[in-house]
């Protein structure tokens, strides 16, 4: 990572914050209040829950407003902020050298992930075969989500998997294949190659956009992990309407990938939602090179390292 540029500290005034900080949590709110209602009363949701349920980020957390590092925050008071935040003149400011001193390879990573992605020619050739990879040759009980029936019988989900082509770069998609379907992937991602396989068009790599963010915090402004991760809400519901479940009875239509016209329809989602996905990579690209941190990406040989540390 180069050194970066000096920006000016920003100073909310205590009008603009509170206020800031109040639609943030009416924007989370209608997406957390259905989820703790589900988990209190035991029902499960294959779309809604999986951003709660797959990452790490617990709904308190994503519900928390942080305004990114370099803002002062007028007449407001550390406690109600957190440990990371200290007393200045005039309010209280995220104390970004001593989140960094704890986070600083981690941050690098991201960064060298986020870039990586980016520089690479997106691909949409995918057609959503990573979900049926997931039931590929697997028993009804086996089956993730068992609660809902399959669209096809179990050989038509077989044939289709292996009738078309799965070329799956995105290593926490691949993890989950069968051990049958594995070896019909034409790559092999593994996490230490992370750097190297992500690329734009993919769905997950996109989805992702919401950890990364979410490892970022208290850094970014949490307008922007929110962001992400009503993106990734969406990719989710194309991820499962395009997968060999059937949804219908809970108001998801299928993207029917097994034909020609599925396939199109899907990949011009997956057009969309790379477009999409590619500012939101360069906002947080841009939030990290605002950050007093000079530490070089690390190599190859530490990438198992930094990815542990951000893994989830």
């Amino acid at each position: 990572m180069t050194a970066p540029t000096p920006h000016p500290r920003a100073v909310l005034a205590a009008a603009i914050w509170r206020a800031r900080r109040e639609a943030h949590e009416r924007t989370v709110d209608a997406w957390l209040t259905p989820h703790l209602q589900r988990r209190r009363t035991g029902r499960k949701h294959p779309v809604e829950d999986f951003l709660f349920t797959y990452y790490s980020h617990r709904p308190a957390q994503l519900r928390r407003w942080h305004p990114g590092a370099g803002v002062l925050l007028a007449d407001a008071t550390p406690d109600e902020f957190g440990r990371d935040y200290r007393a200045v003149a005039g309010g209280v400011e995220l104390d970004t050298t001593a989140v960094l001193g704890r986070r600083a390879e981690a941050v690098s990573w991201i960064r060298a992930l986020l870039a990586h992605t980016a520089a690479r020619n997106a691909h949409f050739g995918c057609f959503g075969m990573h979900e049926w990879a997931m039931v590929y040759r697997q028993t009804p009980d086996e089956v993730r989500h068992n609660a809902w029936p399959l669209r096809l019988d179990p050989e038509q989900t077989a044939r289709t998997v292996e009738q078309n082509r799965i070329r799956c770069s995105h290593f926490d998609a691949y993890r989950f294949f069968t051990a049958p379907a594995r070896p019909l992937n034409l790559l092999s991602p593994t996490r230490e190659a992370q750097l190297d396989n992500e690329q734009p068009g993919c769905l997950h790599a996109n989805m992702d956009l919401y950890k990364w963010a979410y490892k970022l915090s208290p850094l970014v402004p949490s307008e922007l992990v929110a962001e992400a991760f009503a993106l990734a809400r969406e990719i989710r519901t194309l991820d499962m309407r395009a997968s060999p479940y059937d949804l219908s009875a809970l108001g998801y239509p299928a993207v029917r990938v097994e034909t020609p016209e599925g396939r199109a329809e899907y990949a011009a989602a997956q057009r969309d939602f790379a477009e999409r996905a590619a500012p939101l990579r360069a906002r947080l690209i841009e939030a990290i090179d605002r950050l007093p941190v000079t530490r070089p990406a690390p190599d190859r040989d530490s990438a198992s390292a930094a990815t542990a540390a951000v893994s989830r």
